[in-house]
């Protein structure tokens, strides 16, 4: 699922391939599913919705299938999902924080659990993780949309915390409870938000070798390959020389 570009090495992803794209438009659709259903199903007024459509959009899913999703809400019958988060540590005592959508809280948990002690880690209480992270609001735009600077003045008059552009885009921290009236707000300027997100932004990273890095690696893959799971955010560092090798 989506990254965010000052933290390259939170959400570290391989190339989208198509079973990857299939399995990514599947949980966008959920998101988009779950908004509406908890909310109304114009993106309008409800804000959730909203921003999973501008995450859909961003990774080019078809309109017809942003239209079904939005349509199996109104479903009698239909599926409901219940919002869990996990909290966890992976190898060298990586804070995991897991957010999923689940039809079936014990099926996963146990696959959670499972990946976790298959990359030698152990999943925690809820708050064990989070406490070392900051839960905010992300606002992105691709970097043609705006100058730094222009960015930056947008970014402060709006009311957003922080603005961080580089030659990836421009990354905008808000408060959770502001994020969706901020990017509606610089929408009018500078057209729609690349996304609009509420993240865990981790206050401090660790350091990983590269042995370590790897296996952290091979955990998010394992995770972000599940079902259920929508987001996941971990606060490591991987050396640029380890970075490198994995992008060659």
């Amino acid at each position: 699922m989506a990254g965010h570009s000052q933290f390259k090495n939170i959400m570290y992803r391989k190339g989208a391939q198509d079973k990857k794209r299939s399995k990514m438009f599947s949980k966008l659709g959920k998101e988009i599913t779950v908004a509406a259903k908890m909310g109304m199903a114009d993106p309008e007024y409800n804000p959730r919705l909203r921003a999973a459509i501008i995450a859909a959009r961003a990774q080019n899913m078809p309109k017809d299938n942003i239209e079904r999703a939005i349509k199996k809400s109104l479903e009698a019958g239909g599926d409901n999902y219940d919002e869990v988060r996990y909290e966890g540590f992976g190898p060298g005592g990586v804070g995991v924080i897991i957010e999923a959508l689940t039809d079936n809280r014990n099926r996963t948990a146990s696959d959670v659990r499972a990946i976790f002690t298959k990359n030698g880690g152990n999943l925690g209480e809820t708050g064990s993780v989070s406490f070392g992270f900051d839960h905010v609001g992300s606002i992105e735009f691709a970097p043609e949309v705006a100058d730094a600077d222009a960015m930056l003045e947008a970014a402060i008059d709006a009311g957003a915390e922080d603005c961080q552009s580089d030659e990836n885009g421009h990354t905008l921290t808000t408060s959770m409870e502001d994020v969706h009236g901020i990017a509606r707000a610089l929408e009018a300027k500078f057209g729609e938000p690349r996304s609009v997100t509420i993240i865990w932004k981790p206050q401090v990273s660790i350091a990983l070798d590269d042995e370590k890095a790897q296996t952290m690696l091979k955990m998010l893959d394992a995770l972000d390959d599940n079902d259920d799971v929508q987001q996941v955010y971990a606060n490591f560092e991987m050396s640029d020389s380890f970075m490198e090798k994995m992008s060659a």
